[in-house]
């Protein structure tokens, strides 16, 4: 049995169908404006969140067991004053890691983070006077000075984030070296303990605010508008620009007051700052954010992610530090790393939208334009019963087979 596929309408012509998907369910096109990037690139339908949710679920259970293990074996971390401490901490690397996961989903990774706070902490506590907030306009203007050269770089000449972002961390280390030498005591009395509930729930209402905000579809559009589907060289328009320049600028300042909040939690414990690259900080935060679920390739992500991949990172530092692990910085960073991107696998690969049915689920998408199908054929070739638009109904034959008179199957 043969079947044949032709039009009865020759309304819509290949023009028509240029530039747009060809095939959609049910034969309508309303399916393309789920398209995250756009309706010429992409997959069809809304990303699917279960997959952040469920990977949320592990991270809360194993932040639970870290905190009960703390409390067990060493209660006075978090409890009391310590416990002020550990929040303070919380919300140095909670705002650095929001930083990180908001330039991840705008597709534009800004590795500067950790270089511009540690600059900034250096800068406050030199500078740094009684008053907190008129000691901190300076660094946090510049530092989203320095995020405003480096959006020009990714959307003005249409550049990765992470390289543009390099540039910056460069320059920020070059500044450290030359103007600190030495470690260097906070000129402040600020004391951020006191305050340590405000910061962190600061860092955390702001972060589930950006995480809400991005299960709207009109926004987690917008903001992966950056994310890399087609030839480099193809510009992504000026709402992508602004976007993302917008993040690259606010996780900038984001930076600088972690850093200055770094710097307060130091002189509150009779510490100086000690000059450093930061590079450690960068890698600390990108890495909590895509523990969190964050999408290294950009747009995709959680709601509670960020918060939980952070709080986890701390506990585990303290941890570590008290059950006398000696576990570097910097393997934390590269372990934090190494589960991040295994997370970005799984978060691609199940968070994607379902794949479209098979050929049934399938029609042309055109103004009156639909297919019918025949069991019968005009001629040997089983291809030549395929038309564009045809003008009358093709003749129909009469074959017997092996399964007897076709008459009584018509």
């Amino acid at each position: 049995m043969v079947m044949v596929y032709g039009r009865d309408s020759d309304a819509t012509d290949a023009g028509q169908l240029s530039g747009r998907h060809s095939l959609s369910r049910s034969g309508s096109a309303t399916n393309l404006d789920d398209v995250f990037d756009d309706p010429a690139h992409g997959d069809v339908g809304r990303d699917r969140l279960g997959v952040h949710f469920a990977w949320e679920g592990v991270l809360l259970l194993g932040a639970v067991v870290l905190a009960y293990l703390l409390y067990a074996n060493y209660r006075d971390v978090v409890t009391g004053a310590a416990l002020k401490d550990l929040l303070v901490l919380g919300s140095v690397l909670g705002m650095l890691a929001l930083g990180a996961a908001i330039t991840l989903r705008v597709a534009a990774p800004n590795l500067a983070l950790g270089s511009i706070a540690m600059a900034s902490a250096l800068y406050y506590a030199k500078h740094g006077g009684d008053n907190i907030i008129t000691s901190s306009i300076t660094p946090i203007a510049v530092a989203m000075g320095l995020g405003v050269g480096i959006a020009i770089l990714v959307v003005g000449f249409h550049v990765p984030g992470w390289a543009a972002s390099l540039v910056a961390m460069l320059v920020t280390i070059a500044w450290i070296k030359n103007q600190f030498p030495s470690s260097i005591s906070v000129n402040g009395v600020f004391d951020p303990s006191n305050r340590a509930y405000y910061l962190f729930g600061a860092f955390a209402v702001l972060s589930v605010v950006a995480g809400l905000l991005g299960l709207i579809k009109p926004i987690r559009r917008g903001v992966g508008r950056f994310r890399p589907i087609a030839d480099p060289a193809l510009r992504r328009g000026g709402l992508a620009a602004t976007v993302t320049a917008l993040g690259l600028v606010l996780s900038s300042g984001l930076a600088a007051t972690a850093g200055i909040i770094m710097a307060t939690m130091l002189d509150s414990a009779g510490k100086p700052v000690d000059p450093s690259e930061g590079i450690e900080l960068t890698a600390l935060a990108v890495g909590a954010a895509l523990v969190g679920g964050v999408s290294a390739f950009g747009r995709r992500g959680g709601v509670f992610g960020t918060i939980l991949g952070t709080v986890l990172i701390v506990l585990l530092m303290t941890y570590g530090d008290r059950a006398g692990w000696r576990i570097s910085e910097f393997v934390l960073a590269a372990g934090a790393l190494t589960t991040g991107l295994i997370v970005t696998r799984l978060v691609e690969t199940f968070g994607r939208p379902l794949e479209l049915g098979g050929p049934e689920d399938w029609s042309d998408v055109g103004v009156g334009a639909t297919t019918t199908w025949s069991t019968t054929s005009t001629s040997d070739d089983p291809w030549s019963g395929l038309s564009s638009a045809p003008s009358s109904p093709p003749p129909t034959t009469t074959t017997t087979t092996q399964w007897g008179d076709t008459d009584r199957w018509r």
